[in-house]
């Protein structure tokens, strides 16, 4: 056989011993442990937090009125930090891109420098930043007052409700500002990569034919580079909704969680079916999104 005719066959031979590697690490370290995590939640637990026998009573107890609260706050709260994560990364991205060539990697290695430092330490940071006695709950305490006074003399209210105990601290909207600081890179990143080869002459050309910086902004820009916004939106969306620290410390009892629900049950109930049994719940919320996009996105392809 000719040299010719074993090329397509060395060609594959090639492609698969490349690709071997990253297959077997997708294997080992996701596959594998996500079909165990799942056979986990057909078996009950024992009394000592082991995993019991084969049974369906873990998928009977997941009935709890309160599961259904707590996966649609996650899919919420995950869905706002993605939204602002977005809409914050758009222009930043932009200016980068703008920027000339020297300052451009300045300025996106200056984004990643909060990653120097340790997680926890900056959610701790913030905890602090948040307290009932700090300057942003005074400046939030301000604007509450200044919106209920509004909202009263136009609607004609005789006195003002009490709001003197409101707090950012041990709220869904500190889990929410905490979130969009802590993923707003990841945000950026991919976004600033597609900008990059964006082609801004073409912003330059709709200006001179009469359009508005914004229109060339929101019908050039955006759709140029919906690719890096795609990645950008997995990579915020996934782990927000799988976060544990962040409500952990700043959320309290009015923001939990599907993640602090599954350490709950893992780590202080000592209950593995029923958290593997919520983590499979918290990956069917990311995973049916993610198909329907692809599938929708298909379906454009071929129409």
């Amino acid at each position: 056989m000719s040299d010719t005719a074993l090329k397509p066959f060395r060609s594959k031979w090639h492609e698969r011993f490349v690709t071997a590697p990253s297959f077997l690490w997708l294997l080992l370290f996701f596959a594998i442990p996500a079909v165990i995590v799942l056979s986990f939640t057909f078996h009950g637990h024992t009394a000592n937090g082991g995993v019991g026998e084969w049974s369906l009573s873990t998928w009977r107890e997941l009935v709890d009125p309160d599961y259904p609260v707590i996966v649609w706050r996650t899919i919420r709260v995950s869905l706002e930090v993605t939204f602002w994560s977005i809409l914050l990364a758009l222009p930043s991205a932009y200016a980068i891109a703008k920027l000339p060539k020297k300052w451009r990697a300045i300025v996106a290695g200056s984004i990643m420098l909060p990653f120097w430092t340790s997680f926890v330490v900056r959610v701790f940071a913030w905890k602090q930043m948040l307290h009932p006695n700090g300057w942003l709950q005074s400046c939030y305490m301000g604007f509450l007052y200044a919106k209920t006074w509004l909202v009263c003399w136009f609607t004609g209210s005789p006195g003002m409700p009490d709001i003197s105990t409101v707090t950012i601290l041990d709220s869904e909207l500190a889990v929410v500002l905490v979130s969009v600081y802590s993923f707003l890179p990841f945000a950026i990143m991919p976004i600033y990569t597609a900008a990059e080869k964006f082609d801004f002459s073409l912003i330059e050309a709709a200006r001179d034919l009469g359009a508005s910086s914004f229109y060339a902004f929101r019908k050039i820009f955006i759709p140029g580079i919906k690719t890096g916004i795609s990645s950008a939106i997995l990579m915020v969306f996934i782990p927000a909704i799988g976060s544990y620290v962040i409500p952990q410390m700043l959320g309290g009892t009015n923001c939990v969680l599907i993640g602090n629900k599954i350490f709950m049950r893992a780590i202080q109930n000592r209950n593995i079916p029923h958290a593997a049994a919520l983590a499979t719940l918290m990956a069917i919320s990311v995973l049916v999104p993610m198909l329907i996009a692809w599938w929708a996105q298909k379906k454009g392809k071929k129409q």
